[in-house]
C-alpha cells in the first residue's frame, strides 16, 4: 500500500503532529469525501505500508521529527512558485524560510527524496513569460543541486476557483505559449542539473524532452526502499496523470495556505471551521466519530513482491535502469 499525504490537503504543514501519532498508532481514519458517514479505517504498521509520498509547500514543522519516518520509505513533493502573496498570502517568506527549509530537508533525506513542484503555471498582466522565467531561474539556482527534477503544470480552474482568481486577471494561455514557457525552463533546468516532467497535462511536450509526471511514482518508490512493486495505475486520477494507485489520508477544506487557484478548499470560513475541529491526538484529521458514522476497515496489504533491487542511472537523467538481486 501506497499511502498519500496529501492532494487534499497540507499534512506536513499543518498536521505533521497528527501524521506522526498516526505512524506511532499505526492506524488512520478517513472518511469518504462524498459520504461523510462513511469512514474507513486504514492500517499504518510498516509490513503493509510501503510507502508515503509527502505533498507540501512548508515542510519546516516535520525537519526535526523526520527520524521517527526511519521505518518506513518516503519521499516529499515540495510546491515552490515564484507567486506573491497576492496569490499565495499565508507562506511564510520563501527567501527567508522555505527555500533554506528545502536545501535542508534534501541535505537530511537525500535530494531523490525532494522533488520541486512549480505548479499550477498561470499568466497575468504581473505574472508573465519573463517574470516566470527570470524566476524559475532564481529559483532553480538556489534549488537545482537539492532535487532531480521538477513537476510543473498549467493552471485548470474549477468552480469553486474562479471567482478567487477573478482578481489575478489570468490571460488564457495556449499551446504555444506553453511550449515557448517550457522550452526556456528545460535550458534552466540542464544548466542547473536537474530535469522538467508535466503533471497530468493534455498537451504534448515531448519534443522538449518533457514526459507525464508520476507523482506517486512506482519507480522512484522502488529505487529509494529497494524492493520492487506489484501496483497498477491509480485509475480514479485523470487519463493524463502517470500515477500509480495510493490511498489519500487527507480532507478537503482543512489547508490554510491560502492559496487562490487551490481546487481543495471551498471557503475560508469552512476552512477555519474545519481546522478548529482538529484534534493531533484523533484517529481523524478533523473532527470526532459520531453515532451516524460507520466505520469499515479497508482491505489493505504489501505489494513488495520480495526481491530486491540495485540501480544504474541513465544516461538521460530521466529514469534508472534496475537490476534485480
Amino acid at each position: 500500500m501506497i499511502i498519500s499525504a496529501s492532494r487534499r490537503t497540507d499534512i506536513p504543514s499543518y498536521f505533521s503532529d497528527w501524521m506522526f501519532h498516526r505512524l506511532k498508532e499505526k492506524y488512520v481514519l478517513v472518511r469518504n469525501p462524498m459520504n461523510m458517514h462513511q469512514v474507513s479505517k486504514i492500517d499504518l504498521s510498516p509490513d503493509v505500508l510501503d510507502a508515503i509520498v509527502f505533498w507540501t509547500k512548508n515542510p519546516i514543522p516535520m525537519l526535526k521529527r523526520l527520524n521517527e519516518l526511519s521505518d518506513y520509505t518516503y519521499y516529499f513533493q515540495v510546491t515552490l512558485s515564484a507567486y506573491g502573496p497576492d496569490v499565495e498570502p499565508d507562506l511564510p517568506s520563501k527567501n527567508k524560510m522555505l527555500i533554506p527549509a528545502f536545501q535542508k530537508l534534501s541535505k537530511e533525506i537525500g535530494k531523490e527524496k525532494v522533488i520541486w513542484r512549480y505548479d499550477p503555471i498561470f499568466f497575468s498582466g504581473q505574472y508573465t513569460m519573463d517574470y516566470h522565467c527570470k524566476y524559475f531561474r532564481v529559483l532553480a539556482s538556489k534549488l537545482g543541486e537539492y532535487t532531480e527534477k521538477c513537476t510543473v503544470s498549467f493552471l485548470d480552474v474549477y468552480r469553486n476557483t474562479e471567482r478567487n482568481l477573478s482578481p489575478l486577471g489570468i490571460m488564457k494561455d495556449t499551446y504555444e505559449m506553453q511550449m515557448e514557457l517550457l522550452e526556456q525552463f528545460v535550458n534552466i533546468a540542464k544548466e542547473y542539473g536537474f530535469y522538467i516532467d508535466a503533471c497530468a497535462e493534455k498537451n504534448d511536450y515531448k519534443m522538449l524532452g518533457i514526459r507525464h509526471a508520476k507523482c506517486i511514482d512506482q519507480e522512484r518508490i522502488e529505487r529509494i526502499g529497494g524492493f520492487r512493486l506489484n501496483v497498477g495505475k491509480d485509475t480514479n486520477q485523470r487519463a493524463e496523470c502517470g500515477c500509480v494507485s495510493s490511498i489519500d489520508i487527507g480532507a478537503y477544506n482543512t489547508c490554510k495556505n491560502g492559496c487562490l487557484y487551490c481546487y481543495a478548499n471551498h471557503n475560508g470560513k469552512t476552512v477555519s471551521k474545519n481546522f478548529q475541529m482538529h484534534n493531533p491526538k484523533s484517529p481523524l484529521l478533523f473532527g470526532e466519530i459520531n453515532e451516524s458514522d460507520i466505520i469499515k476497515e479497508r482491505n489493505v496489504k504489501s505489494l513488495k513482491d520480495g526481491q530486491m533491487i540495485l540501480f544504474e542511472r541513465r544516461n538521460d537523467g530521466n529514469s534508472d535502469v534496475s537490476l534485480t538481486m
